[in-house]
């Protein structure tokens, strides 16, 4: 005989019924759209490339996720180098997406396809030669507010080089990240 008294089994996890476990389902699916709303609306939104305005860089039709929250809430500042979405000026039912070359207050001209930023020749190794083009504007000092914006396919580009700037007030984000086509995700360079 042993001396271990006859215990009842241990008891388990409680049961729930299938209602419960479709409100718990319910629930957990309520609240992740929730989050994907907030995240959508607030800090990352995708957006589809149109156009070869960004080649080699981003390729027409390519989906990347833009970061909104950073210029909503003045937590980033827009800096020299930036890919930024914004309205077109020049018609503000087309987004558009560019590089930051100037900032508000800087002078910039271009020699036969050099840019020259405030009296001084600018590196743009993100613009391939193939992707050059020889095309010369006059000095242009970027007004208070404003950003002189360039597509990196110079000879594929409606951009700042024709006369309009991109206002502060129409900027709505920084292009982060490649999510489509997967062999080019990752961020964006």
């Amino acid at each position: 005989m042993s001396d271990v008294p006859n215990r009842p089994p241990a008891p388990g996890p409680p049961r729930r019924s299938l209602t419960g476990a479709i409100l718990a389902w319910a629930r957990d699916l309520a609240l992740s759209v929730v989050i994907a709303f907030v995240v959508i609306i607030f800090i990352y939104q995708p957006v589809k490339v149109e156009g070869n305005s960004m080649l080699p860089g981003l390729v027409d039709q390519e989906r990347i996720f833009v970061n909104k929250f950073g210029y909503r809430f003045g937590i980033g500042s827009i800096e020299r180098g930036d890919v930024i979405v914004f309205w077109f000026p020049g018609d503000l039912s087309k987004s558009y997406i560019k590089r930051v070359i100037g900032l508000p207050g800087d002078t910039i001209e271009i020699d036969r396809g050099t840019v020259i930023l405030n009296g001084r020749p600018l590196r743009e190794d993100y613009v391939p030669a193939e992707y050059r083009d020889s095309i010369s504007m006059p000095p242009r000092k970027v007004d208070p507010g404003n950003y002189f914006v360039l597509g990196d396919h110079r000879n594929s580009s409606n951009d700042s080089r024709g006369g309009w700037l991109a206002p502060r007030s129409s900027i709505y984000g920084k292009a982060v990240f490649v999510y489509w086509p997967l062999a080019r995700l990752g961020p964006l360079k």
